[in-house]
Parts: structure tokens; sequence; C-alpha cells
């Protein structure tokens, strides 16, 4: 349920009606705009009715919401979310960050080296897995803390902020220096993890996962959001199908979708989704003109020798053409990169 509030409401009235809601045992979120403000009910309001809430003189209109995901969901914040990481947004239509790394990091000397050439090219933030979620428990696994502390390294180099996995609430003490954490497509309904992201106050990278809906997905972005932490940001990276000439299938449609239900922003990882270095391009090419909020993609100084997944990994001379060329497709929905 959601309760639309006449302009010129004074915060006192405000504060009466939000006391007299509490007292039926619900919650409230409070989303202010420029001329709307919206009280988002949170709980059981089945038994509530609407004529409960019209009698109050600054309620201008009592709607129930059907969608399950209530804070995710663009009825109770109509206005875009702004996700900051740094000087970084994502999301409210403007910039569109791109995220570029190794898929896991190796060495200190590897991370740095791909660090600066990625900054060069115009990525504004910088990714790499440190603890690495495999299908098969004899692939490499990540360097733990020591990828972390080379994560750390490249970020005072280069200046750019890191994103990054965490797969056990028990790593998150080695995660005080990381800007953005990543829950990864296995983790995505991982509930007790995402409950503890609630907590952390850090900008949450939320990922499809790899047979989720896309209810599911908003979903897991509600637990985040209902344990305290409203700094979500979406990330389709391809979900199985019956097919398989690429590595997973890239909804793209989820983009204007989300866009419709959703406040969050909504990023698209290129290089997961089609598994071939060939096509990443192409897809985030089209990921932006379709008006994705930002980009995550795998960049590798030697692909061929890459401990993880590096025949997705773009060479950094080809992601630096990709970047040269992005910035005219983004033109069309008059963002910038």
């Amino acid at each position: 349920m959601i309760i639309t509030l006449k302009n010129g409401s004074k915060d006192n009235q405000i504060d009466e009606l939000v006391k007299s809601i509490k007292d039926r045992g619900l919650d409230v979120h409070i989303s202010k705009g420029d001329n709307l403000t919206i009280l988002g009910l949170l709980g059981d309001t089945s038994a509530i009715e609407t004529e409960q809430f019209e009698v109050f003189p600054i309620v201008e209109k009592v709607k129930r919401v059907s969608a399950p995901y209530k804070l995710a969901g663009r009825a109770f914040h109509p206005k875009d979310s702004v996700i900051k990481v740094g000087d970084v947004t994502f999301g409210g239509k403007g910039m569109i960050p791109v995220i570029a790394g190794p898929c896991s990091v190796e060495t200190e000397e590897q991370v740095v080296s791909i660090a600066k050439d990625v900054k060069s090219a115009g990525a504004r933030l910088l990714r790499g897995g440190a603890f690495k979620p495999r299908t098969s428990p004899y692939s490499f696994q990540g360097l733990g803390k020591t990828g972390l502390e080379f994560l750390i390294t490249a970020k005072k180099e280069t200046g750019l902020p890191v994103v990054t996995e965490l797969m056990d609430i028990r790593q998150l003490e080695y995660f005080d220096d990381v800007d953005v954490i990543q829950i990864g497509a296995r983790n995505m309904q991982n509930f007790d993890l995402l409950k503890e992201m609630g907590k952390t106050g850090k900008p949450i990278l939320l990922k499809r996962g790899m047979s989720a809906t896309v209810k599911e997905l908003l979903m897991s972005a509600e637990y985040i959001m209902a344990s305290g932490n409203e700094n979500v940001i979406l990330c389709e990276r391809g979900i199985r199908t019956f097919d398989n000439y690429t590595r997973n299938c890239l909804d793209i449609s989820i983009i204007p979708y989300l866009h419709k239900v959703s406040h969050l922003p909504i990023i698209i990882d290129p290089s997961h989704a089609c598994g071939q270095r060939w096509m990443v391009g192409t897809l985030a090419k089209a990921s932006v003109a379709c008006d994705a909020d930002g980009l995550i993609i795998e960049v590798h100084n030697d692909p061929e020798k890459a401990l993880c997944d590096g025949e997705q990994s773009l060479h950094p001379q080809e992601f630096a053409e990709l970047m040269r060329e992005l910035p005219q497709i983004a033109a069309i929905n008059r963002r910038t990169m």
C-alpha cells in the first residue's frame, strides 16, 4: 500500500500519519521528491482498509500495490535511484560508468598493469576476483585475502574504486577498503548473505542468477534493502536457455523492463553473457543503446594465459577501441560515458 501526500504537507502532519501507521504494526518507507511525497507501507496490509488513512487531511490518495518487491519497486520510489561510488554515479539517466578488469587477480603486477590500462581507456571502476566461485573444485579459486591486497594496491596507484565479489560473510572483515561488494549469480538467493549486505552500507552489485526470473532478482534486492541498505545496483550477466552457442543468453529486454518497474540502476555484463571475446563489444554497444546504466567488462593483458575466463576477456587495446566507440551510442539516449 502506498500513500501519496498533498503538496505542502507539514512535517508534524507527516509525523502524525507515520505514527498512526506504525501503531497498526506496519513500517514506513518515506520517499520525498521535489513535488511529491510518498509513504510506502511495509508489512501485511491485507486487513487494513484504505479509508483508515484517507481521513487524514494531508493524504491525496491511497493505493494498494500488488508487486511483492516494495522497496525495489517504482511505485514506492518513483524517482530513479542514483548510487554514488566516490565521484561516480550509477542511475539517473546521466553517466554510464564502465567497470573493467580481470576475472581473477593473479599477481600484483598483473592487476596494477590492467588497472592503469583500463583507466587510461576511460573505465571508472576496477573489477577483479579475489575469491572465485568455480563450478569445478579443481579450478583456480582465487588468491583470497592476498588478491584483495593486490586490488587495493591497484586502487591506490590509479584512484579507481574497487568492485569485487564476496562469497561468504566470514570474508567481510577483509573488505573495508572495497568500494562495491559484488554478490555473484550463484549467491543471488543466499538470503542470509543478502541480509548481511543490508547491514554494510556499502553499494552492492547484485548479479542475476543463471536461472532466476526478473521477479526473483528484485526480491533478492528487496532482502538487501529491507535490511537497511538501499544502495543496490542490479546486474544482468546472461541466463541459461536451451541453446549453448554462447556461454549464456543476454536478456537485453531486462533493461527497459526494469526501468519501468524499478528505480534501481541496471548494468550489463556482456563478458559472462556470451563467453566469447569477439562478441563482447557488440553486446556492450547494444546494452548502451538500450539505455543500460553501466557495463562491467573483463579485460586481461594476456588472455590466452589467464587463469580464469581468458576466452571472454578483452585485450587492453580492444577495450580502448570499444571505449572510443561507446560515447557515440550513449549520445543517442543523451547520456555520457
